[in-house]
């Protein structure tokens, strides 16, 4: 072979390399700054208590900050958009929630679609929703809820928080499958105050914000979403054990902007993994009543595409919808 064109051949096979040893290069440093994770929910939510501690294990893992970032509205459709919008460069962050999935069933006018402008990086933990009322309320177990509702049809305020979120399409599950009327009411902030106060009377909510306040006996937790037990409060009930059929698993995992280099995606899913693999860190899940769900990018996008044919169905047929 010519010699000048041998030369020539070796040059551009190394231009071609040249992007993909850079972005290993830069995967292989990353991260090297701050990295936010936007939490479209408000501080001291359920998602916000999780979300604090993966930034805080993250932080101690890869030597840089990991900070939370909150902005609730529009049932996390805000902070959503946020990140479609970051630059794809892994410095901004979704936390991911189960909502997420089944957004684009209830909002016409989205900015972006989140199956194909966010990119499933890893997946963290399922965590079972309780029932719960305030102590005041007069019904102490599922069968006495529903007997008063029943009885008192349209006089339950529900807590959700917002349109289409899991608290308002859990709960709707609930009411529909047990035949009562309870009437949501809309949150954007923590609706926790308004139930530890009297003014809503139930609550779908996510474990970790709750469970404080449960075994403070400041809330009564009727009953577990989930098909089983928690491991957190193993002596509560599932809601299936009377609502035969009835079953609710919230999620959360961490999204990244879509075109994010796949192996920065695979580096945070990598260091995702092994911290759920920790048994310190098993354990402090399990203390709020969440499981880590260890899972590849590959199996986080399934269980999206899973969980919003699954929760489509149910909001379609409830008839939710943002006004």
């Amino acid at each position: 072979m010519n010699p000048y064109r041998r030369t020539f051949l070796c040059l551009a096979a190394s231009a071609a390399a040249l992007p993909a040893l850079l972005r290993i290069a830069w995967a292989e440093n990353y991260p090297t700054r701050q990295v936010r994770i936007i939490v479209g929910f408000p501080a001291g939510s359920g998602p916000d208590v999780v979300a604090r501690l993966m930034g805080q294990w993250l932080s101690e893992r890869l030597g840089q900050p990991f900070v939370i970032d909150n902005r609730p509205g529009v049932g996390g459709n805000i902070g959503a958009e946020v990140v479609v919008r970051a630059p794809p460069d892994g410095y901004t962050l979704l936390f991911v929630v189960a909502a997420n999935a089944w957004d684009a069933m209830l909002y016409a006018n989205l900015n972006y679609n989140f199956i194909r402008d966010i990119a499933p990086v890893a997946a963290i933990d399922a965590t079972p929703f309780v029932m719960e009322v305030n102590p005041t309320f007069p019904a102490k177990t599922v069968p006495e809820f529903i007997a008063y509702a029943k009885a008192n049809p349209g006089k339950i305020n529900m807590a959700t928080a917002g349109i289409g979120s899991g608290p308002h399409v859990y709960g709707a599950l609930f009411s529909m499958m047990a035949g009562v009327d309870l009437v949501p009411v809309h949150y954007r902030g923590n609706p926790l105050p308004d139930l530890l106060g009297g003014q809503v009377q139930v609550f779908f909510g996510p474990i970790p914000s709750s469970i404080g306040y449960i075994r403070a006996d400041k809330l009564r937790a009727l009953a577990v979403t989930s098909a089983i037990r928690s491991e957190a409060l193993p002596d509560i009930p599932t809601v299936g054990d009377f609502v035969p059929g009835y079953e609710a698993t919230g999620w959360v995992g961490i999204g990244a902007p879509r075109s994010t280099p796949a192996e920065i995606i695979n580096e945070l899913n990598t260091e995702i993994n092994a911290i759920l693999a920790d048994p310190k860190v098993k354990a402090q899940l399990i203390n709020l009543g969440a499981v880590a769900t260890p899972m590849s990018p590959a199996g986080f996008k399934k269980l999206l595409s899973d969980e919003t044919e699954k929760w489509g169905k149910v909001i379609k047929f409830a008839g939710i919808k943002v006004e």
